[in-house]
């Protein structure tokens, strides 16, 4: 009997703890440190850096959006969405073919630019949510939207530097247009090939020096050993020549500090948008003190580029393992035979 008496209470106690279960609240999905959402009782709360969204179950998924920023249109292409922008600013840095058709049909509206937006243009579109950067200057402009009615979700995407983190905002875009599952099944994609690709570049037969980004006037502006140039760089299996930084923004330094550091460098990477090596010589023409210039390789961010539209801040936002893959094509060209470069070009 007292075996049966022990069985019955273990039951209750799973059914109760099941139940619990049931009851608690959802978990939190983590972006990033700057990013996380979470669902409730069909509502769904946001936190994007210092602001916070809640939503009910009514207003989603949003049908109408206004794009404030060329990178997001990444996410909305990724998703299969464009049909539900129907505003957005600067639409000369757009590269989706799909957005600049729908430009053109008239089914969506330029909205400005990020000197002056149109705002009685936003207000008379009436869209569910504007997505943008959060720019303080424009917060005046931000508070008249809100007073209106309208929704603006800041996502400073932008300041993620692990490059997972960055195509990770694909789940809460797909949370917010009902294609979640599509979204986690893409990321998790990703990530995969990610991490494949990182384990492979391991087996490149050196790990090379690496310089980055160029100069502006008299400064160079180096991406901080912290940043996400860093970080591909490191995954790539390669060296960069200010991986002990710690800053995750641009460090500025003359030539001379540059020149005192690429004695060993071998690539270039990032290197502006020039056109050929004698164009960029003829803006700078102390690169041809560098060694790298005279006798390694250099590579821009040109591969997918139309006029002022570049690909490589839009879908190369969300396809991290695409611009890892070409860096390590870069680095170790061994490795990836038969693999062509996306995003990067070699500057001749």
């Amino acid at each position: 009997m007292k075996p049966r008496i022990l069985l019955l209470i273990a039951f209750l106690t799973l059914t109760a703890c099941k139940r619990e279960q049931k009851k608690s609240p959802s978990e939190s999905v983590s972006i990033s440190n700057l990013v996380q959402y979470k669902e409730e009782n069909g509502n769904v709360h946001i936190r994007s850096g210092n602001f916070g969204y809640d939503f009910k179950q009514n207003q989603l998924p949003f049908k109408k959006i206004i794009l404030l920023n060329a990178s997001m249109a990444g996410y909305i292409s990724a998703l299969g969405v464009e049909n539900l922008v129907i505003g957005v600013a600067s639409p000369e840095y757009i590269y989706s073919d799909k957005i600049q058709n729908l430009l053109k049909e008239g089914k969506i509206q330029n909205v400005g630019n990020e000197q002056k937006y149109d705002v009685e243009k936003i207000l008379s579109l009436q869209p569910d949510a504007i997505f943008t950067n959060h720019i303080a200057s424009f917060d005046n402009t931000y508070n008249l939207l809100k007073d209106n009615g309208i929704q603006v979700i800041f996502l400073d995407e932008y300041m993620e530097q692990k490059p997972l983190e960055k195509t990770a905002y694909l789940k809460l875009f797909g949370k917010l247009f009902g294609k979640e599952k599509e979204a986690i099944t893409q990321y998790d994609e990703i990530e995969k090939n990610y991490n494949q690709l990182k384990q492979m570049a391991l087996k490149g037969k050196d790990r090379p020096t690496v310089l980055a980004n160029e100069m502006y006037g008299d400064v160079w502006y180096l991406p901080g050993g912290k940043t996400s140039v860093a970080n591909f760089i490191n995954d790539a299996n390669a060296n960069y020549i200010l991986k002990n930084n710690t800053d995750e923004k641009a460090v500025t330094m003359s030539f001379e500090e540059v020149f005192a550091k690429a004695d060993q460098v071998q690539y270039w990477v990032n290197a502006g948008n020039h056109v050929s090596k004698k164009e960029m010589l003829g803006m700078n023409p102390v690169y041809s003190k560098l060694s790298v210039f005279n006798k390694g390789k250099m590579y821009v961010i040109t591969g997918k580029e139309k006029a002022k539209a570049n690909d490589f801040f839009e879908s190369g936002v969300v396809r991290s393992d695409l611009v890892l893959k070409d860096y390590i094509k870069i680095f170790h060209p061994e490795l990836l035979p038969d693999y062509q470069l996306t995003y990067m070009k070699e500057l001749q």
